[in-house]
């Protein structure tokens, strides 16, 4: 089914983005590395928004849910264990023209034709050849094309290695093997039993053949995970459970409830046994915003094979031993942000212009109130700058004596800064400044020190 694509709502996204220091394309002035960002100034803060609202839910809200902070680089046999070693690939064709590499599976849902990764290169193939006509490169529009093959996403590193040792270490490819490897330390450690959960956020690196669509495809990402451990019989209770947690966050991060949807996966890997998407209409169409994934005892069930240590659970009421399966929840934290701006982004007329505004929950906002002095004459900025000391030990503040203060408004206003105050030439015998609101531009006037007990108020 074809989806609307709004490119002009996209490439509006972006350029908010990088003007306003949310997102930089990585290493830029060296012509930027595909499939790679920086976050600027604003977006540091959004990002670690986002992690500090995920982590308030899913673990400082849940007693039956601890923290972890695994490492980056993990024995080798690990991704052999679970599977990522062998069966972690993407199809993909070359254009013999120009060389240029494209997922075999996206050019053929281009065209309509549902084509599942997990099918052999043979399958792909016979599917490929029966369109190839249709298909165009987009560099050279020729469509002559190299063989389906796949490429395994692990990305290589020498990590560890001397000059006689041949094997080969990755940078992990999600971060849920980190979790799975430390359930035993973390059940021998805490007085967790079952069911309860681990969660992590970290940094997980994939060999994209094609990144594309911004932050929604990436080579180096950040992944928002937890892994739930429960009893055989329970898993599909907490499946559901978590179906119905993990939307609800969402929703309450003032995502817009007709943006999400639910999405079953048609074809399960062999281990799972039930597994569903939310997804978020970005601007390209429906994508994948965070999976729910009921895994089975598969993962344990690996390493306990690979590792020689029983990963088997003690339940000493019952006094039996079985392996947890596991309930898995699992977000990125580029495209949470993505669908985050592209969702509050907005755009009205005030007097003849065009007012441009990310209307932010407040909790994420990168700035939650900006100090304005009317103008850059000393005696309003130096009383301004006092506001600005006294306010920032409580709230993110920002101070900005640049341009004329409409201006300044409106730089506020396109990094979702929820309140403005500006300090006048009344200020200075009446003790009074002028708070403004980002999404009605309502302004009250409030004496200097009833400023923070405002905010308190309407920040809470």
């Amino acid at each position: 089914m074809s989806q609307k694509i709004d490119s002009e709502k996209m490439e509006k996204v972006i350029s908010l983005m990088k003007r306003r220091g949310f997102v930089y394309p990585s290493s830029e002035i060296y012509g930027g590395f595909a499939g790679v960002y920086d976050y600027g100034p604003q977006g540091v803060e959004l990002v670690s928004n986002i992690k500090k609202e995920w982590w308030k839910i899913m673990v400082y809200e849940r007693p039956d849910i601890v923290g972890l902070d695994s490492s980056i680089f993990m024995n080798p046999k690990i991704w052999e264990a679970s599977g990522h070693v062998g069966g972690f690939s993407d199809p993909f064709v070359e254009c013999k023209k120009d060389g240029k590499r494209f997922r075999a599976d996206h050019l053929l849902e281009a065209l309509g034709v549902m084509a599942d990764e997990k099918m052999s290169e043979e399958e792909l193939n016979t599917l490929f050849e029966q369109h190839k006509k249709e298909i165009k490169c987009d560099e050279c529009n020729g469509n002559d094309f190299t063989t389906v093959k796949k490429l395994n996403l692990l990305v290589e590193s020498n990590f560890g290695k001397i000059s006689k040792d041949k094997n080969i270490s990755y940078l992990r490819g999600e971060t849920a093997q980190g979790i799975y490897v430390n359930y035993k330390n973390v059940l021998d450690t805490n007085p967790q039993k079952i069911p309860f959960g681990i969660a992590q956020i970290g940094k997980a690196f994939r060999n994209e053949i094609s990144p594309r669509q911004y932050l929604f495809r990436t080579r180096e990402f950040e992944q928002m995970e937890m892994q739930y451990f429960v009893r055989p019989e329970d898993e599909m209770k907490y499946y559901d459970t978590f179906k119905e947690y993990r939307m609800k966050a969402l929703l309450e991060l003032g995502i817009k409830k007709e943006n999400l949807r639910w999405s079953a996966h048609k074809n399960l890997v062999f281990y799972a046994t039930k597994a569903d998407d939310i997804e978020y209409n970005f601007p390209f169409g429906w994508g994948e915003l965070e999976g729910i994934h009921a895994r089975g005892n598969y993962d344990l069930t690996q390493h306990q094979k690979y590792s020689g240590i029983s990963l088997e659970y003690f339940d000493q009421e019952e006094n039996a031993k079985f392996i947890p399966h596991i309930v898995e929840t699992s977000a990125g934290v580029g495209r949470t942000l993505l669908a985050i701006v592209t969702d509050c982004y907005d755009e009205e007329e005030v007097n003849g212009e065009t007012r441009t505004v990310l209307r932010l929950n407040k909790k994420l906002s990168p700035v939650k109130v900006a100090i304005l002095p009317l103008s850059k004459k000393e005696e309003l900025c130096l009383p301004s700058k006092e506001i600005f000391n006294e306010l920032k030990k409580n709230f993110v503040c920002a101070y900005d004596e640049t341009q004329s203060i409409g201006k300044r408004y409106r730089r506020q206003d396109e990094i979702g800064t929820p309140f403005c105050i500006t300090y006048d030439f009344d200020s200075l015998n009446d003790k009074t400044v002028t708070i403004r609101e980002r999404d009605s531009m309502k302004q009250d006037r409030i004496p200097i020190i009833e400023v923070r007990q405002y905010l308190e108020e309407r920040l809470a």
